[in-house]
């Protein structure tokens, strides 16, 4: 499914005419002007997958960032922008095929970090107050309660619970499981699938982060899938190189002088991945 069509970004000229007017203000960047336009970016083309490829500094972060902020995509954690963000984005113009799903979203890595944090904490709260319940259940189970009022009652049912249930149920009855007990990775994984829906478009920057590689390429499957099957649209930024594998993506590669469409094949990073393993494939029989 595609829902953006094209994307076009600001010129050179145009970004000059700009930075001509503010020459004199006292600002030391006008991030995001400069940074695609060096690049020679002016459009990107979508296909149902398309992916951003490049080192750090090649403006593939931004380029999303820039898209979902035009497009008013809905977001969860803050991003690096400047007092010229809006400028920039008022420059940019789109394009699209159908119109863009309510629940479409753009999906960083600190947002896959927030919930994992959060998980690890919640659960930990979770621990601590298992321990607690624990010593409970001993004093309770130990002590000849006596109920003297209503008041009482409450307290009257921990105990009565605690001489007729094993400690491990007295502790299950009062307290919820565990909400996941999963590693970081497992956590990581769950988060794109609750929060990826069908019908939607979805930006996703360096998704890998946090996955093994086995849990990068169910995620690369979860993806092909969804873009296939279920009218989703995605647009990602990535170094993996199972996600760029993807069945019918789109390559940019945006750390050519100008950017190009590229098979993934042909990107210097997985080149380097295949002459390494074909410099030690012996090792491996």
């Amino acid at each position: 499914m595609i829902y953006l069509s094209h994307f076009t970004f600001p010129d050179v000229e145009l970004e000059y005419s700009f930075l001509m007017g503010i020459r004199r203000t006292c600002y030391d960047t006008a991030y995001p002007f400069q940074v695609l336009s060096r690049h020679g970016l002016r459009m990107l083309d979508f296909e149902p997958v398309t992916i951003l490829y490049g080192g750090n500094g090649s403006g593939k972060t931004t380029a999303l960032n820039v898209i979902a902020e035009k497009i008013h995509l809905k977001r969860e954690a803050v991003y690096n922008r400047s007092n010229f963000f809006e400028d920039y984005t008022a420059m940019c113009d789109y394009e699209l095929q159908e119109p863009v799903p309510g629940g479409s979203r753009i999906i960083t890595s600190d947002d896959v970090f927030d919930f994992v944090l959060n998980l690890r904490c919640l659960n930990d709260g979770i621990n601590n107050k298992r321990e607690e319940l624990f010593e409970e259940y001993l004093e309770n189970k130990y002590s000849h309660f006596q109920m003297r009022s209503l008041k009482d009652y409450e307290q009257l049912k921990k105990s009565y619970m605690a001489h007729t249930k094993t400690q491990s149920k007295y502790v299950r009855n009062n307290l919820m499981d565990n909400v996941r007990e999963h590693s970081n990775g497992e956590s990581a994984f769950l988060y794109f699938s609750e929060q990826i829906h069908e019908n939607g478009l979805y930006l996703l920057d360096e998704p890998e982060n946090s996955l093994a590689p086995a849990r990068q390429q169910e995620l690369m499957k979860f993806l092909e899938d969804s873009a296939r099957f279920f009218g989703c649209q995605f647009i990602i930024s990535t170094h993996s190189p199972f996600l760029l594998s993807m069945r019918g993506a789109k390559i940019y590669d945006m750390d050519e002088e100008v950017v190009d469409v590229k098979r993934w094949t042909e990107l210097p990073g997985i080149r380097a991945y295949f002459d390494f393993f074909k410099k030690h494939e012996g090792e491996f029989l």
